[in-house]
């Protein structure tokens, strides 16, 4: 018997069985939906069941090549659009980098209206809105900070009977525990009827707060119903916590979906994956499996009731939370067809199971894993693993002295540190160097998976880079340190170190001569709001941020604390984030640095692996395809393409998505960190993607651009 498979598991698999009983009976035999017209953009990622698929034709494998650009649009604020834009009639509906909601003609790019300008601008990112109508009552659901708001969608007026003058602030769902603390929405919420299912995203360190599901009402803006992913003492799964009170500790927080959701309209069923618990890295104040954190969670989604659950991850060291939605396809097994639902990860794993009753279509391992060293660490003594498909992504296991990239100016010293780190399979942090391969990014990301719905296949682009993850013991003796170097200590060192060095080449900038380079209103606002991946931290004091910005702008720390404190209360702290890269800021392991797969998930197999992407200075020497780092997902089409952005050196691309063989590429005018969308007006066909650049050091962008045919 699985350890893990517990009592409330065996309540979950029961009443999934009776529902799926019940399905049959209503003389659903195979439990399939009919086929859909996957012809419009009309939510994130293409549709509910997110697979970023599209039946339209007029593009096709012999004229791919005749794209040209259809138009243009260029946005009054400058860097990272993550966004996948939604097409409704003829308006195309996005989010700026500044958080600004905009709508464009979706012929012509001509903005028709933009709203955003009156509120405060955030430096944040968003992946798009979210639509819903009720006869003549059209909205626009968009997030900006810890705010929804809801606007007309053909005025981008704010709809002021909604919550509380037109917006309403996320956190109240989470009762007085949220007052002060950091929470944001990236990702667009899932429509059902007339509800809104809300991803959040919360710091993933001590003091988070709980990542509680919550729908809203898209009329009135009330909450409609919660889901707790740290269970109270009452509810199933708190016996997997040591500490029963573990939603209300302080320092324990997070199991919330950031990545979205899918849903099945047909069943109500909505299917949403949950993040690592916090803090990150060190559990000893969370001991146990964590349920629901790292699920793939199966909810009623007209009242949140879990119908099942698998966890991916038991007690989670290592941030393996979920980095896409699910998928929602057919697949074919003797001759029948079951609903399914798959979910890829960072470990570049897919998990596939029946999407009604939850029973895995491919056998999942409990795999025996190592112990942790560190005191008071306890972690899971397996780790589920499916059988199949086999991982999409090389994992740290195989690496070998011959991985050491043959580009890195210093190979011997990632010869040496390879050498020293641990590479076993979920290996625990430790004082000692970890490889983690694929890294914190994943293999899969954020930009999603496309998928065949009818024909079992995904298309995933996967990351190649590896991190190093270390652990170093904390100084919890009381510090009398001035107030300003002690908050930087508390919140900012991770990231940006002890020297305020930072990690440039892994994405945190260095805070040196910081006042020659940004105004204390712009860090003020970055501490408030964050930025990118870095949260921010409201919770922070007037007196605590006035000492922080003396300490940041190099001005006398002269204000003491009234009392000194532990500035960190765990015995272990993160030693900081730090990218496996050489000298040149590429990764130190050999190419292929990113890849694209197709996976049928009938069979499990692999129809194709390509290489993605390229280094061009490296392609400029005559040296062989290396791909490179990618973020942003696929759009696959029924009549055999595959378009995708996604990748640093910043082309957009068609394949063909039986073989993988390159058809067109093109130049954009900044990298599209983003997933394309696919959609038609007046009979013609067109593909836009976001073209804001900026991460991965890449040049910066502020352009959405559309193909067509002519």
């Amino acid at each position: 018997m699985n350890p893990h498979f517990n009592q409330s598991m065996r309540n979950a698999f029961h009443l999934a069985l009776f529902l799926a009983f019940l399905s049959i009976f209503n003389c659903q035999q195979d439990s399939v939906s009919q086929p859909k017209d996957y012809n419009t953009w009309r939510s994130y990622q293409g549709g509910p069941d997110r697979n970023q698929y599209s039946t339209l034709s007029e593009i096709t494998l012999d004229n791919v090549t005749d794209l040209k650009v259809a138009w243009t649009y260029e946005s009054s604020d400058f860097g990272q659009m993550q966004m996948n834009p939604i097409i409704i009639d003829t308006i195309l509906y996005g989010v700026t980098s500044r958080l600004r909601a905009i709508a464009l003609h979706a012929a012509t790019g001509k903005e028709i209206w933009r709203f955003g300008d009156s509120l405060k601008l955030r430096a944040s990112t968003s992946r798009g809105v979210a639509y819903w109508e009720k006869d003549d009552d059209k909205r626009i659901l968009y997030t900006s900070g810890p705010y929804l708001y809801a606007l007309n969608a053909l005025t981008g007026k704010s709809i002021e009977s909604f919550g509380d003058n037109g917006k309403v602030n996320l956190s109240s769902g989470l009762g007085e525990i949220a007052k002060g603390s950091f929470l944001v929405s990236n990702t667009p919420g899932t429509v059902y009827k007339d509800i809104i299912v809300m991803p959040i995203r919360v710091p993933e360190d001590i003091g988070a707060l709980p990542g509680n599901i919550m729908a809203f009402n898209v009329i009135t803006g009330d909450l409609e119903w919660t889901f707790n992913t740290i269970p109270l003492p009452s509810e199933e799964g708190v016996e997997t916590w040591e500490d029963q009170n573990s939603h209300i500790n302080p320092l324990i927080g997070a199991g919330n979906n950031w990545s979205g959701m899918a849903l099945d309209e047909e069943r109500g069923i909505i299917y949403i994956p949950t993040g690592s618990a916090a803090p990150d890295f060190y559990g000893g104040i969370r001991k146990g499996d964590n349920l629901y954190t790292d699920c793939l969670l199966a909810l009623d989604v007209n009242t949140g009731k879990r119908l099942w659950h698998f966890q991916m991850v038991h007690h989670d060291l290592w941030d393996r939370d979920p980095p896409t939605p699910p998928n929602l396809i057919t697949i074919t097994r003797n001759g029948k067809k079951l609903p399914a639902v798959s979910q890829s990860t960072k470990q570049g794993y897919v998990y596939v199971f029946n999407r009604v009753t939850g029973e895995p279509l491919f056998d999942i391992e409990e795999v025996p894993v190592p112990a942790s060293t560190l005191y008071g660490e306890e972690a899971s003594k397996t780790q589920p693993i499916p059988v199949k498909p086999k991982p999409f992504a090389r994992q740290s296991t195989e690496l070998t002295d011959d991985d050491i990239s043959p580009y890195a100016e210093n190979r011997e010293a990632f010869l040496e540190l390879l050498k020293q780190s641990d590479k076993r399979l979920y290996a625990p942090p430790s004082l000692d160097p970890m490889i983690l391969f694929p890294g914190l990014d994943g293999a899969a990301e954020w930009g999603g998976t496309a998928a065949d719905p009818e024909e079992g296949i995904v298309y995933i682009n996967s990351q190649e880079a590896p991190w190093v993850i270390q652990m170093k013991e904390n100084d919890t003796t009381v510090k009398n340190y001035p107030l300003g170097k002690q908050t930087y200590i508390q919140y900012c060192v991770t990231c940006h170190q002890k020297d305020r060095s930072g990690a440039v080449q892994s994405g945190f900038p260095s805070l040196i001569d910081l006042k020659n380079k940004k105004s204390k209103n712009e860090v003020a606002l970055l501490i408030k709001s964050g930025k990118g991946m870095m949260t921010g931290f409201p919770q922070i004091t007037p007196k605590e941020k006035e000492a922080l910005m003396h300490f940041l702008f190099d001005e006398p720390d002269t204000i003491m604390p009234k009392n000194p404190k532990k500035i960190y209360p765990l015995a272990y702290k993160y030693a900081g984030y730090k990218r496996f890269l050489d000298s040149k800021g590429r990764p130190a392991i050999s190419p292929p640095w990113g890849t694209m797969h197709a996976i049928n998930l009938n069979t499990g197999d692999f129809v194709w692996s390509i290489v993605l992407g390229d280094t061009p200075e490296l392609k400029a020497q005559g040296y062989p395809q290396t791909g490179c780092e990618n973020y942003g997902g696929p759009v696959v089409t029924e009549n055999g393409l595959l378009f995708i952005g996604a990748t640093k050196d910043g082309y957009f691309r068609a394949f063909n998505k039986f073989t993988g063989a390159l058809l067109w590429e093109y130049k954009l005018p900044a990298p599209a960190f983003a997933t394309p969308a696919m959609y038609q007006v007046d009979g013609k066909q067109y593909i836009a993607i976001a073209c804001g650049g900026e991460k991965l050091g890449a040049p910066i962008g502020n352009k959405i651009v559309a193909f067509s045919l002519n």
